[in-house]
């Protein structure tokens, strides 16, 4: 059973060791506990269906409030003090692009908003629900989540859009294929959702993004069914998935999408290195990218994160003795922790991680073999988990991104940094921040910054203090020339800073498309653009 008010399944933890306790003690401070409303509670809250009945619908309380937000930190926090500022007034299980019409249909006549809902995973507001006099109908996609089609020979496979990562990938991987796209929601977000929000997967560079592997599709709209076929490549105007690619459910419902597979590798492998410094690392990792080694990963943890990550893992013998062998070499106070991968045949994977290796030495790194990769390899899909302990030790945590190019990445690093480690100095307050390169292009990078700050004796007032921290570092992004997202989309959480990035033009092209596709506004409303 998923958690209504956290991270992932009831059954699953990620607990702190205690040397992780003392150190985020020592930073910030001690953690501030504070209690959160009851499942109970939660639901005695949810007021009255607005809706008429329909045999797709459920009106139930409960999951109404399951439906009433996603994984942002104001959506954490409305689910943990169990004031949700509005919830959806039905939600939609549909089993079929059929059904999708039909609830649509009845969305149109009731005056309903609609809103897409995958696997309830986004960051940044997708999920939240409008206030207002109209009714709101979730939409999950849940049910419809099977493989339609595959063939090998094309390399394509056509999969309902409700379903889920394990699901996509096992159905694949009994065939001999694989998506290979692995975002760390990857347990329970949906191919729908990837698309619709421009999703990047831990194996981007050797798989890569979403909108590579999306070859097209069927999204149902209010204004009709809109048919995307699948090309090797068309000059045919302009490319319609471009349309559909991070709408984020403002156009319509994807139902269905076709994608790019690949054969299962034969190995895949990550291995790690330590560099003394942070321009060693970067200018290693910028000569990987450039290269185009096929290498499917590059992750560089910058110094703050190398050590909170070492701190996190705990004092045990394996992490005080590569400790010692890393002084030994040279490599000490400021390192950092380089992570790199490849998949395919033994042949290649080996020959891949040999090149990579060269360019690590020629930059002063420090090799350690494969136990790190692995250790990060079985556990990155439990990581989000730490936001539940975290929350329960009294600490709020959440991240932010963004890219640029490499000749700004410093800076821009420095500046959200910065930002969001000053952002609470007139309460009294510290913040923690620490940031990771995670994926890499020839021209620039990702920046992947995380930040912990303690939780406030009420709910509200830690809310608030997310909002500074969070506008402070969107500001020096902005600032600074970096796209507001390079991976969580807009939602609610950026729209306020798209129309830097895009230009007055660009946006009226947007809205546009939705009054085109969606003349009466019913779908996801307040979502990407205003």
């Amino acid at each position: 059973m998923r958690r209504w008010n956290g991270w992932g399944e009831e059954t699953v933890d990620f607990p702190l060791p205690n040397p992780a306790g003392a150190f985020l003690q020592d930073l910030l401070g001690p953690g501030v506990q504070v209690r959160d409303a009851s499942l109970e509670e939660a639901v005695s809250r949810v007021p009255s269906s607005r809706l008429p009945g329909h045999p797709l619908v459920s009106t139930s309380p409960v999951e109404r409030l399951r439906h009433s937000a996603g994984q942002s930190f104001p959506d954490w926090v409305a689910l943990r003090s169990g004031t949700v500022p509005a919830y959806p007034d039905g939600v939609a299980y549909p089993l079929t692009g059929e059904d999708v019409r039909e609830i649509l249909d009845y969305a149109g006549s009731t005056g309903a908003q609609v809103i897409p809902y995958g696997g309830g995973t986004s960051v940044v507001g997708h999920l939240s629900v409008p206030s207002g006099d109209q009714p709101v109908l979730t939409v999950d996609m849940g049910r419809m989540n099977g493989l339609v089609h595959m063939d090998g020979k094309d390399g394509l496979a056509t999969f309902q859009a409700g379903v889920r990562g394990p699901d996509l990938e096992a159905a694949l991987m009994a065939v001999g294929f694989t998506l290979g796209h692995y975002p760390q929601s990857f347990e329970f977000s949906t191919l729908g959702g990837w698309v619709a929000t421009r999703s990047s997967g831990q194996f981007s560079m050797g798989y890569g993004r979403i909108e590579r592997l999306f070859v097209g599709g069927t999204m149902e709209t209010p204004a009709g069914g809109m048919e995307l076929p699948c090309f090797p490549a068309s000059a045919a105007g302009p490319d319609l998935r471009e349309f559909v690619l991070g709408s984020e459910g403002r156009f319509g419902i994807i139902t269905h999408a076709t994608v790019r597979v690949t054969p299962l590798p034969e190995e895949e492998s990550v291995h790690a290195a330590f560099f003394p410094g942070e321009d060693q690392g970067i200018a290693a990792v910028r000569e990987l990218a450039q290269a185009s080694l096929p290498l499917v990963m590059v992750r560089l943890s910058l110094a703050r994160e190398t050590v909170t990550n070492l701190a996190l893992a705990g004092e045990s013998r394996a992490i005080n003795l590569l400790k010692r062998w890393l002084a030994f070499r040279g490599v000490g106070e400021g390192m950092c922790m380089l992570l790199y991968g490849a998949a395919g045949s033994r042949k290649k994977v080996r020959w891949v991680l040999r090149r990579a290796l060269e360019v690590v030495k020629q930059h002063r790194g420090v090799a350690v073999g494969s136990r790190p990769g692995w250790e990060w390899y079985k556990h990155r899909f439990r990581i989000p988990y730490l936001r539940n302990t975290l929350w329960e030790a009294g600490y709020a945590v959440d991240t932010l991104e963004t890219a640029t190019t490499w000749n700004r990445l410093p800076e821009t690093v420095e500046a959200v940094e910065g930002a969001l480690r000053n952002g609470l100095g007139e309460r009294g307050e510290k913040v923690h921040a620490f940031t990771h390169l995670s994926h890499v292009y020839p021209h620039g990078s990702s920046i992947y910054t995380t930040y912990l700050f303690r939780v406030a004796p009420d709910h509200g007032e830690t809310l608030r203090r997310w909002r500074v921290l969070k506008g402070a570092a969107s500001e020096a992004i902005v600032r600074r020339g970096g796209t507001i997202s390079h991976q969580h989309g807009v939602g609610v959480d950026h729209l306020s800073y798209l129309e830097t990035e895009k230009g007055p033009l660009g946006m009226e092209m947007i809205r546009s498309l939705c009054r085109t596709l969606d003349p009466g506004g019913m779908m996801n409303p307040g979502k990407l653009l205003r």
